[in-house]
């Protein structure tokens, strides 16, 4: 496993404890970290989130975790030693709900 992989794996991880632990109202607790890709020079992350819920409360959680950013990656800079603590973007992902939706329609047709 390259360097890169595992300090991914590791926001990943520490990413997804602070997710659980923000107090917004707007971050379901049903929010998870997919992925998450640093770049080479640690300074960005993308952060692929999966929200279960409808267009209106994966909108909310996507504005409760862009303003939480701030709080978000000084939580990240002392959870883990890196010589950067990268600035972190979110992205809403579908492949969680799209795998739930699926599984719906083979079970109606088994």
């Amino acid at each position: 496993m390259a360097r890169i992989d595992k300090i991914n794996e590791e926001v990943r991880r520490e990413l997804a404890a602070v997710i659980r632990e923000l107090k917004d109202s707007r971050i379901p607790l049903m929010t998870s970290v997919v992925a998450v890709h640093v770049t080479n020079d640690l300074r960005y992350a993308k952060a692929y989130i999966s929200v279960m819920g409808d267009d209106a409360t994966q909108k909310k959680a996507m504005e409760g975790l862009k303003s939480a950013a701030g709080f978000v990656r000084r939580e990240i800079g002392r959870r883990i030693d890196l010589r950067y603590t990268p600035e972190f973007i979110f992205e809403l992902d579908h492949s969680i709900e799209h795998g739930a939706h699926i599984d719906e329609l083979l079970k109606k047709y088994n």
